[in-house]
C-alpha cells in the first residue's frame, strides 16, 4: 500500500504562519517520501485569521511552478474553501477558478460569513455546542448547508467532515458520490463511526486519504487514516490516491 498523493497541505500562505512553511519546503519533503503529487490547500479568503489573500494566488502559482520544476513533483494549486452560509455558499468566487486545480472544502471557526445570522447558526452554535451530540435543528441546519454547498459548487474533497460541526454523514456522504466529491479520511482527525465508514464503503464512497499537514515535515504523514483503512479492511480500490493518483472530474470555469 502506498500512498501517492497528499492534497491536503497548509504554507506560509495561510496567514499569521499558520502554515509553517514554504510550497518548495512541502514538496521537497514530498519528493523525499516518495510522493509523485501533493497539493497546496491554503485556508479559504473570508477566515478571520488564517485566511490565503486573494491577490496572492499569482504569486503562489509561480512558487507552485518553481517547486514542481526544482523537486520533480507535481503540485496543484488549491484552496481549502470555508462554507459560509446555510444555503451552501463558499468563499471561492468563480473568477478565482483559473487558478486552482483543486478545490477543497470544509467548515471552520472564525470565518465571515454571509449574514450574521449564518454566524450564529453556523459557527456560534456549533462552537458553544455539545461535540458528541447535536440537537436535531443542528443536525439538520449543518447537512443542510453541507449539501448545498455540494449541490453549487465543483468541490472535489471534503475536508475533516463533522470535525466540529457535526452533520448527517450518510447523506453527506452520499450525494458527494453523486457529484464525484472525495470523502477525506483526514491524517489528524477521523470523526465518523466504524459503522458509518462501512456503509459508506459498501455503497462505493470513494475516500481520500489528506495529512492537512501545517509543516513540512507532516506532509504526507497520514498515520491515522491509513491505520484506520486497514483496521476497517477498507477496499483499496475506493481510496483514489493510494498505489495510483486519483482522478478530479470537477470542471471550474
Amino acid at each position: 500500500m502506498i500512498l501517492f498523493g497528499d492534497y491536503h497541505t497548509h504554507t506560509k500562505y495561510s496567514a499569521h504562519h499558520h502554515g509553517k512553511g514554504t510550497v518548495l519546503e512541502n514538496a521537497t519533503v514530498a519528493a523525499e517520501k516518495g510522493l509523485k503529487q501533493i497539493a497546496i490547500s491554503d485556508h479559504g479568503f473570508n477566515h478571520m485569521f488564517y485566511g490565503v489573500k486573494r491577490k496572492e494566488l499569482g504569486e503562489l502559482k509561480e512558487d507552485i511552478l518553481n517547486a514542481k520544476m526544482s523537486t520533480g513533483v507535481d503540485v496543484l494549486c488549491g484552496v481549502e474553501a470555508n462554507l459560509t452560509s446555510r444555503n451552501g455558499d463558499i468563499d471561492v468566487l468563480e473568477s478565482d477558478y483559473e487558478y486552482l486545480d483543486i478545490l477543497l472544502m470544509g467548515h471552520h471557526r472564525m470565518v465571515k460569513m454571509e449574514k450574521v445570522k449564518d454566524f450564529f447558526a453556523l459557527n456560534m452554535v456549533n462552537a458553544l455546542s455539545s461535540p458528541y451530540k447535536a440537537s436535531a435543528d443542528r443536525l439538520n441546519r449543518n447537512t443542510t448547508a453541507m449539501l448545498r454547498a455540494l449541490d453549487k459548487h465543483p468541490i472535489d474533497v471534503i475536508t475533516h467532515l463533522n470535525y466540529g460541526f457535526p452533520t448527517d454523514t450518510l447523506a453527506v456522504a452520499r450525494l458527494a458520490k453523486e457529484k464525484d466529491v472525495f470523502v477525506e479520511l483526514n491524517g489528524k482527525r477521523i470523526n465518523f463511526t466504524d459503522r458509518e465508514l462501512l456503509i459508506m464503503a459498501e455503497e462505493g464512497v470513494k475516500f481520500i486519504v489528506n495529512s492537512d499537514a501545517h509543516s513540512p515535515e507532516r506532509v504526507g504523514e497520514c498515520n491515522n487514516a491509513i491505520n484506520t483503512i486497514f483496521r476497517l479492511d477498507l477496499p483499496l480500490e475506493q481510496i483514489v490516491n493510494v498505489d495510483k493518483l486519483p482522478k478530479f472530474t470537477n470542471k471550474r470555469g
